[in-house]
């Protein structure tokens, strides 16, 4: 059942939460530990929160739009009955005394959290393997990663364990786990959603989003969580409009951009597979088909887009994670001076992913090199921002591959950081823009895994990529039939 099947029951009465959440948990028992989405699952909670919305309706009182829906929550959100760890040894006994915003407004519209989700160290990765608590793995082939770092989340909904899911993205850790587990997942624009609450990585990049198994679900996911947040001075005021009124709007005249640097066109993507450009270019054909003006586009400054996020990125994350350091915040090794704690803390609190991220940033940020590699950095990102408000004043949309390949095995890249970072090249612009970006399935590489194509979108314009995504995949499920 979708999580608009599920809610619609629940609020009925056709079913209790507590049935569709006890089914969900079984499923997370039995399987689970193949897959490892989870670090963490609060049955115990979950079948209490379920309880109360049963009671509420037998009540006749309002539960909210997710009644009794089973939710995954990414491990890097605040959540005051469960810890928060990052996936990361130095927060592994951290009990937060307060909900992310996210967790909260979900909480009211009536979802039910099973658990916390597994994920690379501090959201630090491509693939959910540099967790300190083991890699998950993709519920369609065991043998590969399901992406990251929010591949716990994508392979949660994937598995079945959970309809939806909230995850993070900094770089494209929502969209490209979604993509290799075939599911959907969207970033919105930066500053929609709160990020109260969201353990920082790079706070100009970070935003919180959903995944869920189709269109429809994500749309719910984003209207909850959207809106402006006092707490979050990034947070946007004004009004976000309703993703889930844009899904039956189709896409005729709607001017859609293939992205041609990201797309096949300059040899900008390192490792494009033949089989996912030519879901790319199928999927462009359906959005002509239904009425759309399809062209191929250029935005030339977007193939620095990898280059510029691996400097801005680790500088913030350097300054956002010398709080942890044994005295501030974190775990803590003693040890007979200051210095040495700070190191020994430090040294067995952070796996190999996060310190080799801090030290690049730490780099990028000292004396002699901060104009040459942060500065230049952040005028890339200037040019970035120009030129797609130049393109944005031509089209509505635009059109690329969510990643450049299909699922990879694990531990192939590991050894080879350069590589692993390329699986990021497509969904970084829009971490480096801020503007929206979603990621649907879009049939199956020759591999037979699942391939996602990415729909980006100008600033605070959320609901086009939903409307567009909702035509891809309604094209999807019949080419399937």
């Amino acid at each position: 059942m979708t999580a608009a099947d599920i809610a619609a029951a629940v609020r009925s009465g056709e079913r209790s939460a507590l049935e569709v959440v006890n089914e969900h948990l079984g499923m997370i028992e039995a399987q689970d530990l193949k897959v490892h989405a989870f670090n963490l699952v609060n049955a115990e909670n979950a079948r209490a929160e379920a309880a109360q919305i049963d009671a509420r309706v037998a009540a006749g009182e309002p539960v909210g739009p997710l009644a009794g829906v089973p939710l995954a929550t990414k491990d890097n959100l605040c959540t005051k009955d469960l810890p928060t760890t990052c996936s990361s040894k130095m927060l592994e006994n951290y009990h937060p005394p307060y909900d992310a915003t996210v967790v909260s407004l979900l909480r009211a519209a009536g979802a039910v959290s099973l658990g916390k989700t597994n994920l690379d160290e501090f959201a630090m990765g491509s693939s959910t393997e540099h967790s300190a608590f083991g890699p998950t793995r993709n519920p369609h082939d065991l043998s590969r990663v399901p992406g990251g770092s929010s591949g716990g989340s994508a392979a949660s909904v994937a598995a079945g364990f959970t309809p939806i899911a909230v995850g993070s993205d900094t770089g494209g850790s929502i969209r490209q786990p979604a993509a290799f587990c075939g599911v959907v997942g969207m970033k919105p624009t930066y500053g929609a959603v709160s990020r109260y609450g969201l353990i920082a990585f790079a706070s100009s990049l970070d935003q919180v989003g959903p995944l869920a198994s189709n269109v429809a679900d994500a749309a719910a996911v984003f209207d909850v969580i959207a809106g402006h947040d006092r707490r979050d001075t990034t947070s946007i005021q004004g009004f976000i409009p309703a993703a889930q009124a844009a899904l039956n709007l189709g896409v005729d005249g709607l001017r859609v951009g293939v992205l041609q640097e990201l797309s096949g066109g300059g040899g900008s993507v390192p490792g494009l597979a033949v089989d996912v450009l030519a879901r790319t270019r199928e999927a462009a054909e359906v959005l002509a088909a239904a009425g759309a003006r399809v062209e191929e586009v250029s935005v030339p400054s977007c193939t620095l887009g990898l280059s510029a996020y691996y400097i801005v990125a680790p500088a913030e994350a350097s300054s956002n994670l010398a709080r942890y350091d044994g005295v501030r915040y974190g775990a803590r090794v003693d040890a007979p001076t200051a210095s040495e704690m700070t190191t020994a803390t430090r040294t067995a609190g952070f796996g190999a992913e996060v310190k080799r991220r801090i030290m690049l940033g730490t780099y990028a940020l000292s004396a002699g090199y901060y104009e040459a590699f942060y500065g230049k950095a952040l005028k890339v990102r200037t040019m970035m921002l120009n030129d797609f408000a130049r393109v944005y004043k031509d089209f509505d949309v635009l059109l690329t591959p969510t990643a450049p390949t299909t699922a990879f095995e694990l531990g192939t890249r590991m050894t080879d950081p350069l590589t692993m970072y390329v699986n990021d090249v497509c969904t970084i612009p829009s971490n480096l823009t801020g503007h929206p970006a979603i990621s649907v399935p879009f049939g199956l590489g020759d591999d037979n895994l699942p391939v996602g194509v990415q729909v980006l979108a100008p600033a605070t314009h959320d609901t086009q990529t939903f409307r567009v995504a909702a035509v891809l995949e309604a094209a999807a499920q019949e080419a399937r039939l």
